[in-house]
C-alpha cells in the first residue's frame, strides 16, 4: 500500500487550511459518506499528531498519515489524495 498526496492536493492544504513544514495532516475513516471501497465510510482529515503511524508519505514538510488502526479502511489498495478544481474540493482515489 502507498500514500500519495498530488502537488494540487498540496496546494490546497497549504492555503485553505493553512499547513505547513513540521505539520501532520491524519486521514481517519470516519462513518457515513460515501467511498468506493468501504460501504458506509469516508475519508475524513484533521490536524493531529501521530502516535501509531500506519502508513505516511512526506510532502514539502508535511507528514500525511493513517494510524495503524485504520488501514483496514484501504482494504489493501493505495491511495492518491488529489484535488478537484472543478468541485473545489479533496477527493480520494484508490487503486
Amino acid at each position: 500500500m502507498k500514500l500519495t498526496v498530488t502537488q494540487s492536493a498540496l496546494a490546497w492544504f497549504e492555503e485553505e487550511c493553512g499547513f505547513q513544514s513540521g505539520d501532520y495532516v491524519r486521514f481517519f475513516a470516519r462513518y457515513g459518506g460515501s467511498s468506493t471501497i468501504q460501504d458506509s465510510f469516508s475519508m475524513g482529515f484533521t490536524k493531529e499528531e501521530p502516535d501509531n503511524i500506519g502508513l505516511s508519505t512526506e510532502v514539502n514538510g508535511i507528514t500525511f498519515y493513517i494510524v495503524e488502526d485504520e488501514i483496514w479502511y484501504l482494504d489493501g489498495k493505495d491511495m492518491l489524495v488529489d484535488y478537484r478544481k472543478d468541485r473545489d474540493e479533496i477527493v480520494y482515489l484508490y487503486a
